[in-house]
């Protein structure tokens, strides 16, 4: 991708507080677009973000939502379109897991994974639609565990995972005639704080992939950047799977 290829348009990352989210608005300002972040709990990480991509020179903005409630993902696009003058790019980021077998699960732990992997990414997409007009971008972080699940109790995490997959696909063939492209990156196991490569579990996922080593947020980030991008005007429907051979 060409230097600030995104010069001019707006981005909304969902869960963009922290870690990979994070990472993403990051790369999407350096590359020049103007971008709003929502966080669920990490306000203070998610204002001092804002600061960091404002001494970029690029506009950014902090909104507290709640990717299970309709009406607060509602506001959050809004106030996008409102303080930013517009919406080209959606990130659904916002996810989160609950590693355990699914006897142990209760059924508001259940709605609370599926709500926020899945039934969020509805929801933020659906109040993007009617601001994203030819070349908007709709790019939703999924996970390699909707293909693959080689450890124990990751049933309603892959679940989730496998319906965006779904949702997506059914989505940019309803879409294909408006010019907005639907696409899923499939990260492998990534090096951010909630899941290090050097934690209890590390040597074990590293272990899964061919190339025996975690991924970094780089790598994803320059991948969601570049499906954010002119350049992949023609991809769309697709998931792109980036998991040092996870799934091999």
């Amino acid at each position: 991708m060409t230097d600030r290829a995104l010069e001019g348009t707006v981005a909304l990352v969902t869960g963009a507080g922290r870690s990979l989210g994070a990472a993403i608005a990051l790369r999407l300002a350096a590359d020049g677009a103007d971008v709003a972040i929502t966080y669920a709990r990490s306000g203070t990480q998610a204002d001092a973000l804002v600061e960091q991509i404002r001494t970029t020179g690029r506009r950014a903005i902090a909104i507290r939502a709640d990717g299970a409630s309709a009406a607060e993902v509602e506001a959050a696009v809004q106030r996008t379109v409102e303080e930013l003058g517009g919406l080209n790019i959606l990130v659904n980021n916002a996810g989160g897991s609950n590693m355990r077998r699914l006897g142990t699960l209760s059924v508001e732990e259940i709605d609370e994974m599926l709500d926020v992997n899945l039934r969020g990414t509805i929801l933020a997409t659906r109040a993007a639609l009617p601001h994203l007009g030819n070349g908007g971008r709709i790019i939703t972080i999924g996970s390699v565990n909707a293909e693959r699940i080689p450890f124990i109790g990751s049933t309603i995490y892959a679940a989730a995972k496998a319906g965006v997959v779904g949702f997506s696909k059914a989505l940019a063939r309803e879409l294909g005639a408006t010019g907005v492209t639907v696409n899923v990156v499939q990260p492998g196991p990534i090096d951010t704080e909630g899941n290090p490569a050097d934690g209890k579990y590390g040597d074990a996922m590293a272990a899964v992939t061919t190339l025996g080593r975690f991924g970094t947020v780089d790598e994803i980030t320059a991948l969601v950047s570049f499906l954010a991008g002119p350049e992949s005007s023609y991809i769309t429907g697709a998931v792109l799977t980036a998991d040092g051979g996870f799934t091999a």
